[in-house]
């Protein structure tokens, strides 16, 4: 069945109204979190062939988030999807004002290759709460996993409903041709734009989820141990291919070198001596990425690391020191296993120098002064964050995940992910058996002027 296809079929079962009915969307809900727990160790294997993940990694960042933002949505849909009224002004007396969360119709969702799993089946989940149909376009750069999606969706869900359309580069630009009702989006900033492009044509609304370089700020107050420790972690997870890792250190000068100590130490303690021989350390995706990220390796300036496996893709966890701007490091997203360390001595020019630099999609504070947390988090404009942490805001339903500026633009997770594939309507019930007779011509001066002014006061 080609694209044309599939999206007229998606197109008539919309309107037929068979995904409105919350019984339904809350049914479907289960029979994919049913399907998703049946293929477990699938999805496991999957993701080690694609990603070289361990199947503890892949349950902790992928399948157990999955599972639980479906389920969240099964709780709460009912409530999400109901009318909520609100305050009616006196002047549109008798009647009562209502907000109505309406599904958009036919969506395209269309999900990135570093964690392929999480970032197709969560907005789909958040897409079925809200009521609509969906075309699902996985990155055929993680063949394994989008062929297991493939296979799940078919199993779970008629085409006309849910539509896997696996495929590379000619099959997303063929997608992107068709009038879709809501586009949401998960990959670069460069492919971005060019979704945002092609939705203009037909002013189809779009969440963009891209990436950016998200500063990890160490300021001389830290507890530099424990930052080390939890930097390492998120720096390094899934081989650097975050779209929230911490891509660069930017420290107070006075901790540098203890911050560094502690974190070769931890390199060591988290991956072991030969991190290239830890089965449970990831991989590279596919060799472009392997070459471009030695391409950004200064030798020179390797603290810990450095080192790669060419077979299987394997890039060490590592270090450098001694990084200025203007390195080649410096001038794109890492989305690897490299973490470069700049400095400062004054909370304030951290600020004015990430204020010329694009808003990055995470931002990482670790402090233990109230007064620069404060300083950073009201002045410094970013997505989201954590503070003496890293990566785990991202791992809940009760707050939206988004981007701003060049990281992206809108929310989803949770309520905010029904809101994002939703439009909600306004709505007045105007009651007939009153009618207030003054907003009616002929004007006349007098009482009805003064009645009038009283209402919209």
């Amino acid at each position: 069945m080609n694209i044309d296809e599939i999206l007229e079929k998606q197109r008539l079962y919309f309107q037929s109204g068979a995904t409105l009915s919350v019984d339904f969307r809350i049914e479907m809900l289960k029979k994919l979190r049913n399907v998703i727990t049946k293929y477990e160790k699938e999805i496991a294997c999957a993701l080690k062939e694609d990603l070289g993940k361990s199947e503890y990694e892949s349950y902790m960042c992928e399948t157990g988030l999955v599972l639980s933002e479906i389920s969240y949505m099964i709780r709460h849909v009912r409530k999400y999807a109901r009318k909520h009224y609100v305050y009616t002004p006196l002047s549109q007396f008798a009647a009562v004002s209502y907000k109505q969360s309406v599904p958009y119709g036919n969506t395209l969702i269309m999900s990135p290759w570093n964690y392929p799993l999480l970032l197709t089946i969560d907005p789909l989940a958040d897409a079925i709460a809200a009521g609509n149909t969906a075309i699902v376009k996985p990155s055929a750069y993680s063949p394994a996993t989008s062929n297991l999606i493939d296979k799940m969706i078919k199993e779970c869900f008629p085409s006309e409903y849910i539509a896997v359309v696996t495929g590379g580069r000619k099959e997303n630009a063929a997608l992107l041709e068709k009038k879709f009702d809501f586009i949401f989006f998960t990959g670069s900033q460069n492919v971005g734009k060019e979704v945002l492009r092609h939705a203009a044509e037909y002013l189809t609304p779009a969440v963009l989820e891209l990436g950016g370089k998200s500063p990890c700020i160490v300021d001389k107050s830290a507890k530099i141990k424990l930052a080390a420790k939890r930097i390492v972690f998120g720096k390094y997870l899934n081989c650097g291919q975050t779209c929230v890792a911490p891509d660069y250190i930017l420290c107070h000068e006075s901790v540098k070198d203890q911050l560094i100590q502690e974190i070769c130490l931890q390199i060591k303690k988290q991956f072991g001596e030969q991190p290239l021989e830890n089965h449970d350390y990831g991989k590279i995706v596919n060799q472009k990425h392997f070459e471009r990220l030695l391409g950004l390796i200064d030798q020179k300036k390797v603290i810990i690391g450095g080192e790669a496996d060419q077979k299987v893709h394997k890039i060490a966890p590592t270090l450098m020191d001694q990084v200025t701007w203007e390195d080649a490091i410096m001038q794109e997203e890492i989305f690897g296993p490299i973490l470069p360390v700049l400095t400062f001595n004054k909370i304030d020019e951290v600020i004015d120098v990430l204020a010329d630099k694009p808003k990055p999609l995470a931002f990482y504070i670790f402090s233990e002064d109230k007064a620069v947390i404060q300083k950073l988090s009201n002045r410094c404009r970013y997505g989201g964050g954590c503070i003496n942490d890293v990566i785990i805001h991202l791992a809940t339903s009760e707050m939206g995940f988004g981007g701003v500026g060049e990281s992206g633009m809108g929310a989803y997770h949770g309520k905010i992910g029904f809101d994002a594939f939703s439009h909600t309507k306004s709505i007045v019930d105007k009651k007939t058996w009153m009618d207030l007779p003054m907003r009616y011509q002929p004007y006349r001066k007098g009482l009805h002027e003064k009645l009038l002014h009283l209402f919209l006061r």
